[in-house]
């Protein structure tokens, strides 16, 4: 099998309401679905959703780095050899895991589709529970945010993630309002997204919240400080989770060393898609770290691909792939029944594509001559 020919798709997927966090605010989303179509007719789907505050990455850049150094690089090869597929990818460009994710995942999908398999029993079989997903709250005034929390609830969430980090006071206050309003059964986490930047005000910001029962705290600091969560750690018995700051797999050697955080939040786009990120999830395991895989806000594509490896991996504990809720049009079709997502036994991602919905929401498409 070999791939023939590529489309490299530029969406804008509408949000239901703007998604706001300590460094961005997002009225829709951009977002690259990359299709590669091999000699065997078969066709896979990958997904990259670049954050340049993360990764480094754009959408002018992803588009780029695909059409002019790692599609190149994957003539004559056989794309459901992941192994040689990264290897070429690794050796045409360093770093860009937004835009290597793409290709990772359309390879997993094609690697599916001829198989006859779903992802996860390639990855080595599947939990028994459906993956469960948490409604994540954008950053916004107590009151607002306590009643979309609320109102997450009714939906049939029982597990709520808070975004804070621009103003302490209001990230106090947000977080009472919300636990007022959903009472002590529903689980409550935050996530600064390094909003509180320093480990002294990661430390008064984390003891303020305590009494409001909180699950754990996501990325308290900069992601740069390299010694920021061992110092932080003496300070807090709270569950600490580190996001940014966890790329690569020298990053969770540093945190398994310092003994300084409890997990880690693992997100394709950020290492460069399903094949790194189970990698880290077993080093990770290792080092006594539990894993989460998170997104950044993709359709059923990506979403899908983070699903199979978290029902695949036994440290994978927790997952917030929840692009496909916060979007009012997206082209996939993963189906979640609250508080869960659904799965499936399909070949490949499972996921089939609208094109009516592709086309409503494109800015811009190329196709490519691989062979």
């Amino acid at each position: 099998m070999r791939i023939v020919s590529a489309e490299i798709r530029v969406i804008e997927v509408p949000l239901k309401v703007p998604f706001i966090v300590s460094y961005a605010r997002y009225d829709v989303m951009p977002s690259i679905i990359l299709t590669l179509t091999t000699d065997t007719g078969l066709v896979g789907y990958g997904e990259s959703v670049p954050d340049e505050h993360v990764t480094g990455e754009t959408v002018e850049s992803v588009v780029a780095a695909l059409r002019d150094q790692l599609l190149p690089a994957l003539r004559d090869t056989d794309p459901s050899n992941l192994l040689q597929v990264h290897e070429r990818m690794d050796g045409a460009l360093l770093g860009n895991g937004a835009a290597k994710a793409a290709v990772d995942i359309a390879c997993w999908d094609l690697l599916g589709k001829r198989a006859g398999l779903p992802i996860h029993a390639i990855l080595g079989g599947r939990k028994p529970e459906q993956p469960m997903i948490a409604k994540v709250l954008s950053i916004l005034p107590p009151e607002e945010v306590a009643a979309q929390a609320k109102q997450a609830v009714e939906q049939g969430f029982t597990h709520l993630k808070m975004k804070l980090g621009i103003d302490a006071a209001q990230d106090v206050a947000s977080v009472a309002a919300v636990r007022g309003a959903v009472g002590s059964g529903i689980r409550i986490r935050v996530d600064a997204n390094q909003g509180w930047r320093d480990v002294s005000t990661a430390r008064r910001m984390i003891a303020a919240i305590a009494p409001y029962d909180i699950d754990w705290i996501e990325q308290p600091i900069l992601a740069d400080d390299i010694d920021g969560f061992r110092r932080l750690r003496p300070h807090t018995d709270a569950v600490i989770m580190a996001d940014e700051a966890v790329i690569t797999s020298g990053d969770v050697a540093r945190l398994v060393r310092d003994d300084s955080v409890d997990m880690v939040n693992l997100k394709l786009m950020k290492s460069g898609g399903i094949l790194p990120c189970q990698r880290l999830a077993t080093q990770a395991a290792l080092g006594g770290l539990a894993v989460q895989v998170g997104s950044m806000l993709e359709t059923s594509v990506s979403s899908a691909a983070g699903y199979h490896l978290a029902l695949a991996h036994p440290n994978i504990v927790s997952t917030e792939l929840s692009g496909p809720v916060a979007f009012a049009d997206e082209p996939g079709d993963l189906h979640f029944p609250l508080p869960h997502v659904e799965i499936t036994d399909r070949p490949g991602l499972g996921v089939t594509l609208d094109p009516t919905v592709l086309t409503r929401i494109t800015v811009s498409a190329k196709e490519l001559t691989i062979s």
